[in-house]
């Protein structure tokens, strides 16, 4: 039984105030609070560990959702690397869409498990 896809570009579109970001703007830094998770409306994002880029995201992609299911500190930066438009989930938003839409979740995981098998297959 295939499990059914979530479109975040749905979610970015769903009434969240967005964020708009100049090139070359951070979104975040690596070791700060992890307090929201974000979806891409439009533009791209670059995610920067040490100063290399081990990602490039564009509209629909999410990022930031690590901190929020760990609670650790930022692992990465994230960058505008185009104007970018960004839609911030706080974590009570992303609780309420885990709890609420099991299928978020499962999305989530599935983003989170492909992103640890490139990185491996860059190592």
């Amino acid at each position: 039984m295939a499990i059914a896809a979530i479109d975040f570009q749905l979610l970015a579109n769903a009434g969240f105030p967005a964020q708009s970001f100049a090139p070359g703007d951070a979104i975040f830094e690596a070791g700060s609070k992890g307090d929201k998770m974000y979806v891409i409306r439009s533009g791209e994002v670059v995610i920067e560990r040490d100063g290399k880029v081990i990602e490039t995201l564009s509209a629909g992609g999410i990022f930031g959702e690590m901190a929020l299911i760990d609670g650790s500190p930022r692992s990465a930066t994230a960058r505008a690397k185009t104007a970018s438009e960004v839609a911030p989930i706080t974590e009570k938003t992303f609780l309420f869409l885990v709890h609420e839409t099991p299928f978020f979740a499962v999305a989530v995981m599935r983003t989170l498990a492909d992103r640890l098998r490139r990185a491996g297959e860059r190592d």
